[in-house]
């Protein structure tokens, strides 16, 4: 076979480590290995093959078991102990024609065995399939590495999308955050000036988890910030509202819902100078409000379905106003239900932390981060999780 023709070259040549105590074999492997389109280096001994093979890429080691300085065993121990090489497929070949070595050889990590004196067919088998897999293991690799640039670049164009600084209102103070499970988030907060000098508010969640959910996320918070941006100095804040999340929730129904594709939005807008609060509650877990007098917390219940279900759904646009110390906090359920050793967080510690929390909106993120992490411990997070909270200054 021309060496145009032959199947490994057209793959390109991979390259072996030859480790052999005696001359006569290494020449023997080595001239095989060319043979077959393949580079070929040697190693006398296990300390030798250890130190070629953490210099340089490899692609297989064929690996003798009797040798002096450091055995085979030994050699292949210290091999697929090293995370840097433990992905290099290693074929033993020995004189040693016994059924516990080969098991051991196996157990230890070895991906196949050939007894000496070997028929050359045979190990041109054993090669090419111990190289076929490392191809696939490269092709994955590369593949994996390509994904998590490609999650990363995402992740870095989906905290553009959160707000970079909150709005800084006379008597006013504000914090967020949004803490995703996997690298991409479905949930979001955004705080933004409306062009009649209000204040907008929006903690969303959308279904699913992952990009999906994140390319959602995106949807969702252009088309609440673009229309509610788009409000005259004369609308009155529940017709923002009402026209917002109509809008959105129809265009994500009508154009999209073959997707099946929805999320729960809490969106409100806030007169500062009154500290007047209308909002709606699509869905969401009811924020809560603490009361700066007295620390009774109150909840902002539900006015309606989740966006984008279904076209011609309606919220009702709901009203309240924030005194002089109030305190209200949005989330998502990403809060009460993620999971630790005893369950989950649930809603009774999340209104302790509330009224623990101090007079600052970051003293309420950082009481309960500070409780729900105490509470998730090593477990992996369950889902996103997402806090927004706005405190109005004592009188």
């Amino acid at each position: 076979m021309s060496a145009v023709n032959d199947p490994a070259m057209a793959r390109g040549p991979m390259r072996l480590l030859v480790v052999d105590d005696l001359e006569i074999n290494r020449d023997l492997l080595v001239r095989r290995v060319r043979r077959l389109g393949h580079e070929a280096d040697v190693a006398v001994n296990g300390q030798e093959a250890l130190e070629k093979l953490r210099a340089a890429s490899w692609d297989l080691v064929l690996l003798d078991i009797t040798m002096p300085v450091m055995d085979g065993y030994d050699t292949l121990r210290h091999i697929k102990a090293d995370p840097l090489l433990a992905d290099i497929p290693v074929v033993m070949v020995s004189a040693i024609d016994e059924t516990d070595s080969v098991v051991r050889c196996l157990e230890l990590g070895a991906d196949d065995y050939l007894t000496k004196p070997f028929n050359p067919i045979i190990l041109q088998a054993r090669i090419e399939s111990s190289l076929a897999k490392k191809r696939l293991a490269d092709q994955q690799r590369l593949l994996l590495q390509a994904l998590s640039r490609e999650m990363h670049i995402g992740q870095r164009i989906q905290q553009g999308f959160l707000p970079e600084a909150m709005p800084v209102l006379a008597g006013w103070d504000l914090a967020g955050c949004c803490v995703p499970a996997r690298q991409v988030s479905g949930d979001f907060y955004d705080a933004f000036m409306l062009p009649n000098g209000r204040l907008a508010l929006i903690v969303a969640d959308v279904c699913d988890k992952g990009v999906g959910a994140a390319l959602y996320m995106a949807l969702f918070r252009t088309l609440l910030r673009a229309m509610s941006c788009h409000a005259g100095a004369s609308e009155a804040s529940h017709e923002t509202l009402s026209r917002t999340v109509d809008f959105t929730n129809d265009y994500i129904a009508g154009v999209h819902g073959r997707e099946s594709m929805f999320a729960t939005v809490f969106f409100a807008i806030l007169d500062p100078a009154s500290g007047h609060l209308d909002y709606v509650n699509a869905g969401q877990d009811a924020p809560m409000v603490k009361r700066g007098s007295g620390g009774e917390v109150v909840r902002l219940p539900s006015s309606g379905g989740a966006v984008g279900l279904l076209p011609g759904i309606r919220c009702s646009v709901q009203a309240f106003d924030l005194q002089p110390g109030d305190g209200l906090f949005a989330f998502t359920d990403g809060v009460t239900e993620a999971v630790g050793d005893t369950g989950e967080f649930g809603e009774a510690a999340l209104l302790h932390e509330i009224a623990a929390a101090g007079p600052q909106a970051l003293s309420y993120l950082a009481s309960i981060q500070s409780r729900m992490a105490m509470h998730v411990g090593s477990h992996n997070p369950h889902d996103d999780v997402t806090m927004l909270c706005v405190v109005r200054a004592a009188g």
